[in-house]
């Protein structure tokens, strides 16, 4: 019988006979190690793979995605399944490839501030091992990350205002296509001025054109002095007007975050965060030489005043810094604990930061309208915000909180912003992409896919809408 012509179950059947006599070890179809890997943080449906493959190499990965390549069966990548649009759901008679196993640090370069690592590893694996040589990796999305999927997703978090996103932090990356032929772009330099930039290609691509698995990182010195502070504000756009003009006038703020009242109370409870009000807060971190932080918090403090901020709350040791960070990276956690038995659901907009006050006034009016609770918070040093929607875990609850969350989108997108500023596409956003990007961009999208992915086999269904491909 001719290859394509065998039912979707025979290929896979096929394809794990022919790894099972060298990766018999690596393969899983227990019922809960599917289930693991059936979905992530999203409130996305699961959906079970067929079986699931821990890779522990890149060669590893080549031969699954070669056998997966010649008999037509979808792979779609695993990391720490963290994400939260539905990125790692498979589609049916799929294979999960977990690249979890894969956490080796290949190589330090203390003098030129890199090192290269598999993807497996998490950021926060990584800055315990080379807390000795004084430098750290800065891109903080807040949960336990592989950097492969932070690759895969353009993660970028909390520390992105100072020192940027995925693609501003990744020199170069090893990639198994949907062939399973290796290829590795970029190089250690820091800048090239050499070729297409495939680097950037595949960051952001969530895996539907190839599957990461190892990173070559820029490394950053570990600041000499770090500072946070808590300021609150009785109005909302006095805060927003106080990151914008920090912003304008150049302070380099390690990181800014703000959240409403409602989110400020849930935190309050939920992390104990005592001597604060449930007030518009803003929270600060400031690194750097001594003198370059005192001035960095002088002139914070001067606008945040001429912006009617209510005084700096100083976190002076590193456990009362440690004890505000988490606090932030917790919202999701404090905002479901206000419902222990509801559903969340966080949207993830950007608009250029002169705008943010303009769409925070109408999502409030959005919110009211739509009866439903909805803490906010966001990474507002950038214009990238979260609304943490709660709803009943019911079909109607879902309808009810995706028809808010299509609504604060639309809003982004009027005020020339983005579906998402860091979570990705996934499932969850490919309703927006064709608004906000254009039917002539997602064609030649689509025509990169095809060619790199003939078969469809890499994460089918993810990040592109159907549609026309372009031609030519």
């Amino acid at each position: 019988m001719p290859e394509n012509s065998a039912s979707a179950a025979d290929r896979l059947h096929a394809v794990l006979t022919t790894l099972r006599a060298s990766m018999a070890d690596q393969i899983s179809t227990a019922p809960s190690v599917r289930e693991e890997h059936s979905h992530g943080e999203a409130m996305t449906a699961a959906h079970l793979p067929e079986a699931v493959i821990f890779a522990e190499s890149t060669q590893d990965v080549s031969a699954v995605l070669s056998a997966c390549h010649a008999h037509r069966v979808p792979v779609v990548a695993f990391g720490a399944g963290t994400s939260i649009e539905g990125h790692v759901v498979p589609p049916e008679y799929a294979i999960s490839l977990d690249l979890s196993r894969m956490t080796d640090i290949l190589a330090v370069n203390a003098e030129d501030l890199d090192c290269r690592v598999q993807a497996g590893l998490t950021r926060q694996s990584l800055n315990a091992q080379i807390r000795d040589t004084g430098l750290f990796f800065p891109v903080d999305p807040g949960g336990e990350a592989t950097l492969g999927g932070m690759c895969a997703t353009r993660a970028s978090g909390t520390a992105a205002v100072r020192y940027g996103t995925m693609k501003e932090n990744v020199l170069g990356l090893t990639v198994v296509l949907a062939t399973g032929e290796i290829i590795r772009t970029g190089g250690r330099v820091r800048k090239s001025s050499t070729g297409y930039d495939l680097t950037s290609l595949f960051i952001g691509s969530e895996g539907t054109l190839g599957v990461i698995t190892e990173v070559q990182l820029r490394l950053h010195g570990r600041p000499e002095t770090l500072s946070a502070a808590v300021c609150q504000f009785e109005n909302l756009h006095n805060a927003v007007q106080t990151v914008m003009e920090i912003i304008q006038c150049g302070i380099p703020v390690n990181r800014v975050e703000l959240m409403d009242p409602v989110q400020m109370q849930a935190s309050i409870q939920f992390s104990k965060l005592e001597g604060y009000r449930a007030l518009t807060t803003l929270f600060f971190e400031f690194a750097g030489a001594p003198a370059a932080v005192q001035e960095q918090v002088s002139a914070t403090e001067a606008l945040a005043e001429a912006n009617n901020g209510l005084g700096f709350a100083w976190a002076e040791s590193a456990e009362d810094r440690s004890r505000l960070w988490k606090a932030r990276h917790d919202a999701f956690w404090a905002a479901k604990a206000l419902a222990p038995q509801a559903r969340v659901i966080s949207t993830d907009c950007i608009v250029p930061i002169s705008r943010l006050g303009t769409l925070i006034d109408g999502v409030y009016q959005d919110i009211k309208a739509s009866g439903l609770r909805a803490p906010l918070l966001g990474h507002v040093g950038d214009g990238n915000f979260h609304t943490l929607i709660i709803t009943e875990d019911t079909p109607e609850g879902h309808a009810q909180a995706w028809e808010l969350d299509k609504k604060i989108v639309a809003r982004a997108l009027a005020l020339e912003g983005s579906c998402s500023g860091e979570h990705g596409v996934g499932i969850g956003k490919l309703d927006f992409l064709e608004t906000e990007h254009g039917a002539g961009a997602l064609g030649v999208m689509r025509a990169l896919k095809n060619t790199m992915d003939p078969h469809r086999i890499l994460n089918p269904g993810k990040l592109l809408p159907a549609g026309p491909a372009y031609t030519g």
